[in-house]
């Protein structure tokens, strides 16, 4: 079954204004970058991803994506995460894709065995599959079969939403929860737990790794005030 990936990315001076509490504006860009980065390697390395679409307005994004041989549409409006991935639904159907997963950027430590696993149990012709956030309100993970079986409605309160547009839909939907998607960035508090899930980590998220170090060195400078 064609499969497409859907990732859509705001332009980073407008991403991850919720860290702004605990990180300052440099190092928020550079985390914003580094995790869609290393979101977009994860995806590359994933076997049982045909294509990738990255709706994005961000240059430097496009460019990158371009190199790994993904697809981008341009994203002008930037009006809401839906609204980009309805985009790049459109585009993966236009590809020829028969079933379609939309994750967010700001998921690092996301792991290509995990995804495989996850797309080689999914055989259904029409279904809905969600992978919540480790709140188990949000979408981390959208996969749907086929890529127009219902319309995504991201933000808060999406996983029951999601589930409400399959029913009436008439699909099937369950949830499944694979371990490195489940941890999105926003708030200082999954910067926290996200430092915790890569400590030791030697592979995974190289990039996120790196700007981590540098908040850290940040952090420490700043209390040696």
């Amino acid at each position: 079954m064609r499969t497409a990936a859907i990732l859509p990315v705001k332009r980073f001076e407008r991403a991850k204004q919720r860290l702004g509490a605990s990180v300052a504006d440099p190092l928020r860009l550079d985390l914003a970058r580094a995790m869609v980065g290393d979101v977009l390697t994860a995806l590359h390395r994933c076997a049982s991803i045909d294509l990738t679409v990255v709706v994005t307005s961000e240059q430097s994004v496009a460019t990158a994506a371009g190199y790994q041989g993904a697809v981008v549409v341009e994203d002008s409006a930037e009006e809401s995460q839906s609204a980009a991935v309805t985009l790049g639904l459109e585009r993966a159907l236009a590809e020829g894709a028969e079933r379609a997963l939309c994750i967010p950027g700001d998921c690092p430590a996301l792991d290509p065995a995990e995804l495989d696993a996850l797309l080689l149990a999914d055989s259904a012709t029409r279904e809905v599959v969600i992978v919540p956030d480790r709140h188990g309100t949000g979408t981390n993970g959208l996969l749907l079969t086929p890529p127009h079986a219902i319309s995504p409605s991201f933000g808060p309160g999406s996983c029951a939403r999601h589930q409400q547009l399959a029913r009436a839909a008439g699909l099937a939907c369950r949830l499944e929860h694979p371990a490195s998607l489940l941890l999105d960035i926003d708030t200082g508090e999954d910067l926290a737990a996200l430092r915790e899930r890569l400590a030791g980590e030697t592979v995974r998220a190289p990039r996120t790794r790196t700007v981590l170090g540098l908040v850290g060195q940040h952090r420490s400078a700043v209390s040696a005030r």
